[in-house]
């Protein structure tokens, strides 16, 4: 799971009393976080703008960097998705490396500060809220789509998302997303010694649910295991390339939510994979 424990005026703005593990759908999984999102925009900038820039990609809080990693290759001069963009600052990095670049939220709130990170850097990408599994693109309209740990994990229907993705996408054009990776799941959401036991099985698919005090999502987040991933991607007609396990580099001290340097090197915390439309 993320770090949204820790943005505590989310959940008194949504009343959020709890946490089940129970189904939920589609329409369910979009109003809750579109609400979760929304809530806490200011928070999520005001904790993770230094870290994130304002025109930077970062992929993961392992720290790596498409400017390293180059894990789209040369981007000039291609169409590129940014799906789950929250304030964009990939989309923005893409278009300074000369992609034409679209950033994609499901979150008003989150496109409201993209929309004033444009306008202070003077690279103005295209702001579209949308959510992942219903794109409101038409058939082969981009060369990637990319996810830095957005979108993914929120969407009720993984293999509608993946589809999604296939059908916006060109022949031999990639689909990159970054996600938690999966075994994650076994353990608590703790930064700390505590999150180095688990305490559910790797197995259980039932989502992560906070709710209100009548029982209705405040915020959803689904699991999916690698094979999951695997079978909804080529089930999709695209075809893993590799997967990307970033380790925790040396001298890297901080702490997002659940990610230090104590649980880094001892288990993956991010799960990148590489796809290609067939």
């Amino acid at each position: 799971m993320s770090d949204q424990h820790q943005h505590a005026s989310a959940e008194r703005a949504l009343g959020t009393v709890g946490i089940v593990r129970r189904e939920a759908g589609v329409v369910e999984s979009r109003l809750a976080n579109i609400a979760w999102w929304d809530a806490d925009a200011d928070d999520y900038r005001e904790e993770h703008r230094d870290f994130l820039g304002a025109a930077d990609f970062v992929w993961c809080p392992e720290r790596l960097r498409e400017e390293d990693a180059r894990l789209l290759g040369d981007v000039a001069g291609l169409d590129v998705l940014e799906l789950g963009s929250g304030m964009a600052a990939c989309a923005r990095w893409l278009a300074a490396q000369g992609a034409r670049a679209t950033a994609l939220d499901v979150s008003a709130g989150m496109l409201r500060h993209a929309a004033s990170d444009n306008a202070a850097t003077g690279i103005h990408v295209p702001l579209v809220q949308a959510s992942g599994d219903a794109l409101p693109f038409a058939a082969g309209s981009f060369d990637i789509v990319c996810s830095a740990f957005g979108g993914v994990p929120f969407v009720a229907d993984v293999g509608l998302l993946m589809r999604e993705v296939a059908r916006t996408l060109r022949p031999g054009g990639r689909w990159v997303f970054a996600v938690t990776h999966p075994m994650r799941w076994c353990f608590p959401d703790d930064p700390g010694p505590d999150g180095l036991t688990v305490i559910q099985s790797y197995f259980d698919r039932s989502p992560y649910v906070e709710v209100d005090e009548d029982g209705r999502a405040t915020y959803v987040e689904h699991h999916r295991t690698l094979g999951d991933f695997v079978r909804a991607i080529t089930a999709a007609g695209m075809c893993l390339k590799d997967l990307v396990e970033p380790e925790w580099p040396e001298g890297h001290t901080a702490i997002w939510g659940q990610w230090s340097p104590l649980r880094g090197k001892l288990f993956p915390g991010t799960a990148i994979f590489l796809c290609e439309k067939l």
